[in-house]
């Protein structure tokens, strides 16, 4: 299963050889651990990859529900998970981006951005949708206040897949040496947050919030892509940016109402390890001051970037303006020297020809 054109070989086990080959590889991988579930011998351990252990059963209204906890047996079900997305990211890239990118014959660093884009509004519209069915399935929109009744709250599996999914993009992204900077501040921001909502059993507001943050990025993505098609589409831009700051000021209102209000009225704010309460005021001090410190560090960023937006485009209308005026006084200037044309002849400001007149000898 080749997913890319392969234009040079490079030798075996090489850095080289494992980026170009790395999803191919990662086919093989999965493909072993799927054969593996046909014989009773490996059975047991194939599972361990593909479904999470963790779980117990409770009678609830609707019956019998199964919930899901956290340890160490997760790390071969993100393994896993994380072998299967980069397979659908190769998909994306071959049979989608790459002939997007034949068509439109982009600069190198415009197509760069533009299968990021690509890749990244296909993440965060799956994500979106599948965060949305949760929300909307458990009922936390029409019930704000089961996001901190009965804490701590137990894991899921969707919650746990969307994390698999989450951790696999901090791997993909090591690939582009060039952007490791960057990306690695991206990535790191997002994984704390996830590691501090999956740790501390605080699932239901960390999945609300991840659905919030999906769909802010996504719009940056989706403006970002219709401006690398048509460079005139810049309202995709301003629409993105008041959605940008309303989903910063709807984050803080939403911690601030679950943890700062809800979990403070809670009765049982003791520390308990086994049980997995973490509803103490110093933990609950330091979720809600990363929560702040990362919002205001966002927003501060991107009222940053605005306003030194905002003056180079003041200095390239300038520029314009001292461009046009310099043309329109050289024009004036040939007018006033030379005159101007009517009727295919040349005349003079009084309407006069330029030519010289002949003086007759005296």
């Amino acid at each position: 299963m080749a997913f890319r054109r392969r234009n040079k070989s490079y030798p075996f086990f090489s850095q080289e050889f494992l980026i170009q080959n790395h999803a191919d590889i990662v086919f093989s991988l999965v493909i072993f651990i799927l054969i593996g579930l046909m014989f009773e011998t490996t059975a047991k351990t194939a599972i361990l990859f593909i479904q999470p252990q963790y779980n117990i059963s409770t009678m609830s209204a609707d019956g019998e529900v199964t919930l899901y906890l956290y340890g160490w047996k997760d790390c071969a079900t993100v393994l896993f998970y994380l072998c299967i997305t980069i397979i659908l990211h190769a998909v994306v890239q071959e049979y989608v981006l790459d002939k997007v990118n034949r068509r439109l014959h982009l600069s190198k660093s415009k197509n760069t951005k533009f299968n990021e884009s690509g890749q990244l509004c296909v993440f965060y519209l799956v994500s979106s949708l599948w965060s949305l069915y949760v929300i909307a399935t458990e009922g936390y929109l029409l019930h704000p206040s089961s996001l901190w009744e009965n804490y701590p709250h137990r894991v899921r599996l969707i919650f746990l897949d969307n994390f698999c999914i989450l951790k696999l993009f901090w791997y993909h992204f090591t690939f582009k040496l060039e952007e490791i900077p960057r990306q690695l501040q991206y990535i790191s921001l997002y994984l704390l947050h996830i590691l501090a909502a999956y740790l501390l059993n605080l699932t239901r507001v960390g999945l609300v919030l991840l659905f919030l943050q999906y769909l802010s990025e996504m719009g940056f993505h989706l403006s970002r892509l219709f401006y690398f098609i048509d460079e005139n589409h810049h309202k995709m831009f301003e629409m993105w940016s008041i959605g940008f700051v309303l989903t910063r000021m709807i984050t803080l209102t939403l911690m601030f109402l679950a943890v700062g209000f809800g979990l403070a009225r809670s009765e049982n704010q003791t520390l308990d390890l086994e049980v997995g309460n973490f509803n103490t005021l110093s933990i609950r001090l330091l979720v809600l001051f990363v929560v702040c410190f990362t919002q205001s560090w966002l927003l501060w960023k991107f009222f940053r970037f605005q306003l030194s937006r905002t003056r180079e485009l003041r200095l390239e209308q300038v520029a314009r303006k001292r461009v046009a005026a310099k043309q329109q006084m050289q024009r004036t200037l040939k007018r006033d020297s030379v005159g101007y044309y009517e009727n295919g002849l040349i005349k003079a400001e009084n309407g006069t020809s330029p030519r010289l007149k002949k003086i007759k000898a005296p």
